[in-house]
């Protein structure tokens, strides 16, 4: 219900607005009266690139049950996202990966991650949710044997076993989770060899090559994934999310058989916003802004958030058309003066 959601994302920038000192001084200076707002899209939105020169947070540093961190995979400071409580992001990640990831799965399933176990990754939002996942939808199994990245390097015999061990079970299904670039490495290992992965598969597939040094076209990478694991390209799912974040996006080929690839889908409790790069208003319907993402589950850092990733609206979802060439668009470098008080 968008007046449902509107006055919810209202209550919050207000709140927000009253313990976050630069969000206070972003809307005080684009004039917003928040008495009266009544429209989610007339709040402003917070750059991500605020986070890593700014505390973004309606509560004091020492009371902080969580804080994650970007990666770090570009030159300067690392955006920091600091989490009061995480029961909210923990319970909708669940709620939303289970839709996407494990749509019909009547039992659980092995679960793999091409990543390092949350103990050896304590700040980064993506192992946090790596480990709800496993929780919720794996079968119990060590930490050697679902975690296969450790100090960087890729255990390929390890996930070979880890595979194999699960066919000869005779499971028909599985979850990878994995980020873009450890499957690009692990099809380098295989060198053209077949991994073959149990036939109701879901791979989901995240983050870009941004910092490295190796790319590969998205729709080359999810043919040669396919054609490796022998499952369907349908079953390959991509993910969008970011720490800034609470909330991730998701392709629905798994969850709706009749679902266009390569366009992501909100969860009820977020929604996706093209916005001009400049003046930050809304673009029309098909045409291609900048992402602003409006979040219910940021509670307690920005309800409303600004990428630097360019976007269309395509019927229910949107597409994802790679970073503003600009990497701190016009309008998200004055959001930060204004938030600073410049």
């Amino acid at each position: 219900m968008p007046e449902l959601f509107d006055r919810l994302a209202c209550d919050l920038a207000r709140f927000q607005a009253s313990r976050v000192e630069g969000y206070g001084k972003l809307c005080r200076a684009r004039g917003v009266n928040l008495s009266t707002l009544s429209q989610a899209t007339d709040a402003p939105a917070v750059p991500t690139d605020a986070f890593k020169i700014a505390r973004v947070a309606t509560f004091p540093e020492d009371a902080a049950v969580a804080t994650f961190r970007t990666s770090g995979t570009t030159v300067g400071a690392r955006g920091t996202h600091a989490m009061r409580d995480t029961a909210s992001y923990d319970a909708a990640a669940v709620a939303f990966g289970r839709w996407a990831l494990a749509a019909e799965l009547s039992e659980r399933v092995p679960v793999v991650v091409l990543g390092p176990s949350p103990n050896e990754a304590p700040d980064s939002s993506l192992g946090h949710m790596n480990g709800l996942f496993v929780d919720a939808f794996g079968l119990p199994a060590p930490v050697e044997h679902t975690y296969f990245i450790s100090d960087d390097v890729l255990d390929v015999a390890g996930l070979d076993e880890r595979v194999a061990f699960a066919m000869a079970q005779g499971r028909e299904a599985m979850i990878v989770l994995a980020t873009s670039f450890a499957l690009v490495h692990l099809l380098d290992a295989l060198d053209d060899a077949p991994f073959r992965l149990p036939q109701n598969t879901r791979v989901m597939q995240t983050g870009g090559f941004k910092g490295r040094s190796r790319e590969m076209d998205a729709k080359r990478l999810r043919r040669d994934l396919a054609r490796a694991f022998k499952i369907d390209e349908r079953q390959i799912v991509l993910e969008y999310g970011m720490t800034e974040l609470s909330s991730q996006f998701y392709e629905a080929t798994v969850a709706k058989n009749d679902a266009p690839a390569w366009v992501y889908v909100e969860p009820p409790w977020a929604r996706v916003v093209p916005v001009d790069a400049v003046t930050l208003e809304p673009v029309a319907d098909g045409e291609v802004g900048i992402a602003r993402i409006e979040d219910l589950m940021n509670v307690d850092s920005a309800f409303a958030v600004l990428a630097a990733d360019r976007v269309r609206r395509v019927g229910a979802g949107f597409e994802l058309l790679g970073r503003e060439p600009d990497a701190s668009p016009r309008g998200c470098s004055i959001a930060i003066d204004e938030m600073l008080g410049r």
